[in-house]
């Protein structure tokens, strides 16, 4: 928490941060950004943040915006500050990805991650994965490295490994707070409300499965770099009490990643099952390059369809022209963006 706190307070010092507990106003100019994050939606509210916390998740999205601007200043390219910015939040224990992955039923941590390229289409992605620190690289390694787009389970892990990626035991994702995290929610269980989902999506609820603070940690960004180039890229640890294996859209091309120079780059977060059956990143692409809407404006409309659905979270896009939306239909999502001159701003609240 020390360190955590003290890249938070070296970044007011350097004036290069602004913060907004609720207003996102500064998103409505003509500024032209390069790149926007998410780390995760859910029922955020004020009432419920400690000041030691809101100011160490400020810290964090600030670090991850600061670790992709400065590579696309030096000329590197979106697919590469995407990583930067999701290696810096999967290594944060706040964020449900990488050290802060929830924990499944059997008290494991299994992590999905996805990433595209908007030039090429090029993507790769990893599911069920246990022992890989940082998901996101085991993704670009799978695009860059295979034939493929998806490798899942013990292939995924060795592919990683023998391709750079770094391993770690189990240990390394234990967090006090996901295993009490776990214990609540295997007791509600207990008490009668079995994972299920009901027949009416309208009414449809996961019992057993999502903590009283209803928040979703998976992290996004998705950037834009100076020869136009946009990529996207989502990580995740899942849903706390997962069985069978359950995978969510973080790691599915098109349903939690999505990316086009042509329309945006998208990266979703929130009640996976919604987001799949929503198709739910390429269907904001779709509706830019269809109906000629506005990134914010499909932004919106695929929130609004996930909710009339039953399903709650939200979405981040950025498209070629630096324009951005930061959707979302719950009262929080931990969010923020960095334009061409490096002025950053993180918000929180709705």
């Amino acid at each position: 928490m020390n360190n955590t706190l003290k890249t938070f307070f070296s970044a007011l010092a350097c004036s290069i941060i602004v913060f907004s507990c609720s207003d996102q106003s500064a998103t409505t100019d003509n500024a032209k950004y390069v790149m926007v994050i998410h780390g995760g939606a859910g029922t955020i509210e004020k009432k419920f943040m400690t000041p030691e916390k809101e100011k160490a998740y400020t810290a964090a999205l600030t670090e991850a915006l600061q670790n992709g601007y400065h590579l696309l200043k030096e000329g590197k390219t979106s697919i590469e500050a995407v990583q930067a910015a999701i290696n810096a939040m999967e290594n944060s224990p706040l964020f449900n990805a990488g050290k802060g992955a929830v924990f499944t039923h059997d008290g494991k941590n299994e992590l999905d991650a996805s990433i595209m390229d908007g030039q090429m289409l090029k993507a790769g992605a990893v599911a069920g994965v246990t022992n890989i620190k940082n998901p996101i690289n085991a993704a670009i390694a799978v695009m860059n490295r295979s034939e493929h787009v998806m490798m899942v389970g013990k292939g995924a892990e060795q592919f990683a490994a023998a391709n750079g990626c770094d391993t770690v035991p189990q240990s390394y994702f234990f967090t006090q707070e996901r295993w009490d995290q776990l214990q609540r929610t295997i007791k509600e269980e207990e008490q009668g409300r079995a994972a299920y989902n009901d027949i009416d999506p309208r009414k449809s609820e996961i019992y057993g499965i999502s903590d009283k603070d209803k928040k979703f940690g998976t992290v996004g960004a998705v950037a834009l770099d100076n020869k136009g180039n946009l990529a996207a890229g989502t990580s995740t640890g899942g849903m706390t009490n997962k069985k069978y294996g359950r995978v969510g859209d973080s790691p599915i091309i098109g349903a939690g990643t999505y990316c086009n120079n042509a329309t945006a780059g998208i990266s979703c977060t929130g009640w996976g099952e919604y987001y799949i059956r929503e198709v739910a990143a390429n269907r904001m692409s779709a509706l830019i390059e269809l109906k000629k809407l506005p990134v914010n404006e499909a932004a919106k409309q695929v929130i609004d369809e996930i909710g009339k659905m039953g399903g709650d979270g939200g979405i981040i896009g950025l498209d070629k022209s630096g324009k951005i939306a930061m959707e979302f239909n719950t009262s929080g999502m931990y969010r923020g963006t960095v334009d061409e001159n490096g002025k950053i701003s993180v918000y929180i609240y709705k």
